[in-house]
């Protein structure tokens, strides 16, 4: 079947039940996921914060069994076993509608990410919402003008994440994610729980464009994988090959779970 492939609370979307999320005023939360053969790196991380944020938006839980068959559901119709996954979740309060779309896989760029910083932070930073207007502004703005990515960073130039990724710092001896209000992505949080047992200390500490200097390399990371950064704005980072490979590893090596609850 030709992809995107959309299903909504487990039936191929429609007229009527696309009414839902066009009714919402864009108020809900999502995941996204990049799935191979079936399989996912992080999903109990994925699973979490569905529950979670729907627990916080519309009052109740979103149990994970549901959420595995729906997306083995759309898996199964679509007949793509490599798919680039989003799980969406609207209202009504107590009876979340969730609605699945399957698109054609993708991966991070392999080459060093030009960041431009911006004087934008996201509200509610630690849902993966849907209100990304501002996101996408300031993506679209540094395309224009030759990055890659938009850095979000708030008063004083203290960085807080990117519009569609976390970032992280080497300083020599600690990977450092900025200590500021900011989404956990599930690719970081996968990160979080295995780069020490390959030799990596990890922490969080205030980062500033200010103090960029203080570090000699910087990654960011997000549902396509993991990619160095070359610059944020004109300051320069050299790509250190070897703290990617160890960072690489560590993901890489991460079990990947089956979608399919049977």
């Amino acid at each position: 079947m030709t992809l995107p492939y959309v299903e909504i609370d487990g039936r191929p979307a429609d007229a009527e039940n696309l009414l839902v999320p066009a009714l919402t005023g864009g108020y809900g939360h999502f995941t996204a996921m990049q799935v191979r053969d079936g399989r996912v790196r992080g999903l109990a991380h994925h699973l979490a914060r569905l529950d979670g944020a729907t627990r916080e938006l519309f009052g109740c839980g979103l149990d994970g069994t549901r959420v595995r068959a729906l997306v083995a559901s759309v898996l199964d119709h679509c007949g793509h076993r490599d798919v680039s996954v989003r799980v969406y979740v609207y209202g009504p309060n107590g009876a979340p509608t969730v609605m699945v779309v399957a698109r054609e896989p993708a991966d991070m760029p392999s080459t060093a990410q030009a960041l431009l910083s911006v004087p934008y932070e996201r509200p509610v930073a630690h849902l993966k919402h849907l209100g990304g207007f501002a996101q996408r502004y300031y993506l679209d703005l540094a395309e224009s003008r030759g990055f890659t990515e938009a850095l979000l960073t708030g008063p004083g130039g203290v960085v807080a994440e990117g519009a569609i990724t976390n970032i992280a710092f080497w300083d020599g001896t600690a990977v450092v994610w900025p200590d500021r209000p900011s989404l956990l992505g599930v690719t970081r949080a996968v990160l979080d729980d295995r780069l020490c047992d390959y030799g990596l200390t990890v922490v969080r500490r205030e980062v500033t464009l200010a103090g960029l200097g203080a570090y000699s390399a910087a990654f960011v990371t997000n549902s396509r994988g993991i990619a160095p950064v070359g610059r944020i704005d004109e300051h320069e980072f050299a790509v250190d090959a070897e703290l990617m490979k160890v960072v690489w590893r560590a993901f890489e090596e991460a079990p990947q779970d089956v979608i399919h609850p049977g």
